[in-house]
């Protein structure tokens, strides 16, 4: 293996939304930084089921709605 062609791997901290941290191996960063999460599992609404935008109605509701009264000539 060729030598100083890697990234060099050493341990940083993650802070997740919530306050709580933890150590894990990376090359992101500097050996001891620390990286200030902006979404995580436990904020983000993939994860946590909030957020999500109910539909109004389904398909024939809204072709109805897109066009209304296309062929009635009442």
């Amino acid at each position: 293996m060729k030598k100083d062609i890697h990234p060099q791997y050493h341990e940083i901290t993650v802070t997740m939304t919530d306050g709580t941290s933890f150590k894990t191996r990376t090359t992101w960063g500097k050996p001891g930084d620390t990286m200030q999460l902006e979404s995580d599992p436990k904020s983000h609404p993939a994860w946590t089921g909030a957020g999500h935008k109910l539909m109004e109605g389904g398909q024939l509701s809204r072709f109805s709605k897109r066009f209304g009264n296309f062929g009635n000539t009442k």
